[in-house]
């Protein structure tokens, strides 16, 4: 299934088993149509098909999602009434039972598509992320509970007009890409993400525009630990990019009550600093230490936080 989705993850306008003659109709990859409708009507839509032209002097019979049409639809090129968004499989056969020649799938998208039901929207529909600036991203996305068995039909992933490989997740709630940029090099432009995925009939395309400044976030920081039961330090991430002069990191660290959490609003103490370590003034021993990371050029996102709990002389640091 991944090898099948490889090849199609990224297709232009291609040839397709149809034929358009409709402003609101377009052959989005091989053999896969798409109509828009608009979201305010009902609709009724004619679409012309066409099983090949290798096919043009045979006893052609049409079936839809596999099923035998009434009254039978016959003839290399023909016309499918597509009402409301009830698209499909639109299969060509050579007489009645003969075999299977071509096919066309027919998706319907709303026109202006901003009726979405497919993602689930929580601060946009798709979130990317980048533990640095070596090109690999990875974006996720997640179905409503109605739409939770909708596909992704295809990815198209660009930076300046040059295309971005991706690939999708086995469970086709995110997708992993590579974009070949130098590192070194300040981006000029966006990376432009465009996810199209249905549900049935129903075709949704999720679009998101980002540079990889805005979307690189540190993994979480290791060796985290205590000296001369003050002192913490930690070390840089083993992903992060190196040189770390040109690469850099700061951190801000935090002190709350011991039993709660680090995302607790409830401080002892919040600081910022560029050094790997830092050393904690407080009355209490009973406490834990955070420490999280973002880099110092951009003030993106911050890491996972890492943290040690202190209890008197009893010191439990958590291994990322």
């Amino acid at each position: 299934m991944r090898a099948l989705f490889l090849m199609v993850l990224y297709a232009g306008l291609c040839y397709a088993s149809a034929v358009t003659d409709k402003d609101n109709v377009e052959i989005l990859m091989d053999n896969v149509l798409v109509l828009r409708v608009p979201d305010d009507q009902s609709t009724r839509e004619y679409v012309q098909l066409s099983c090949g032209e290798a096919y043009e002097n045979q006893p052609v019979v049409w079936k839809k999602n596999g099923e035998e049409l009434e009254p039978a639809l016959q003839g290399n090129q023909v016309k499918v009434l597509v009402e409301e968004m009830n698209g499909g499989n639109y299969t060509c056969h050579r007489g009645p039972d003969g075999e299977y020649l071509n096919h066309t799938v027919i998706l319907v998208q709303l026109d202006p598509d901003n009726r979405t039901v497919i993602l689930e929207e929580k601060d946009g529909h798709i979130h990317c992320s980048a533990p640095n600036y070596k090109g690999s991203f990875h974006c996720t996305w997640k179905r409503t509970r109605s739409r939770s068995n909708a596909a992704v039909l295809l990815v198209k992933a660009e930076r300046n007009s040059e295309k971005i490989s991706c690939e999708l997740d086995a469970d086709g709630s995110g997708i992993l890409c590579q974009d070949a940029s130098c590192p070194y090099r300040e981006e000029q432009h966006q990376i432009s993400l465009t996810i199209y995925i249905h549900s049935d009939s129903r075709l949704e395309a999720y679009t998101k525009a980002f540079y990889l400044r805005e979307i690189v976030k540190p993994d979480a920081l290791p060796n985290l630990h205590i000296s001369n039961g003050k002192v913490f330090s930690w070390s840089y991430p083993d992903s992060w990019e190196r040189p770390c002069t040109y690469f850099g990191l700061q951190f801000q660290v935090k002190v709350v009550q011991k039993g709660l959490s680090c995302h607790s609003d409830a401080l002892i103490l919040l600081a910022m600093t560029q050094e790997t370590k830092y050393e904690v003034n407080i009355k209490s021993n009973k406490y834990v230490f955070c420490v999280r990371a973002q880099d110092k050029h951009t003030s993106g996102p911050f890491s996972h936080w890492s943290h040690c709990t202190v209890d008197k002389n009893k010191v439990d640091c958590n291994k990322p």
